[in-house]
């Protein structure tokens, strides 16, 4: 299993709409969401998509300004 960890930064006033575009990610779990528009999530593989895929992914959702990555992780 590959998991990632990653900040989000997004405009604050498209901030439930990224919610929810995260919400709806497989593997994605939202881990802190700020008022300010950051969010903290992981991202773990899935059948068919990779981390990294994901991450690519986080970058190109509406009202997204940055995706940063903190850690990745490969478990058995």
């Amino acid at each position: 299993m590959d998991v990632s960890s990653v900040v989000l930064w997004a405009w604050p006033e498209k901030r439930a709409g990224v919610r929810s575009q995260l919400v709806a990610m497989s593997g994605v779990q939202i881990r802190a969401d700020c008022d300010n528009g950051r969010f903290v999530v992981t991202v773990e593989d899935t059948p068919g998509r990779s981390t990294a895929d994901a991450f690519v992914k986080l970058h190109a959702l509406d009202g997204v300004i940055n995706a940063s990555l903190l850690s990745r992780a490969l478990l058995d």
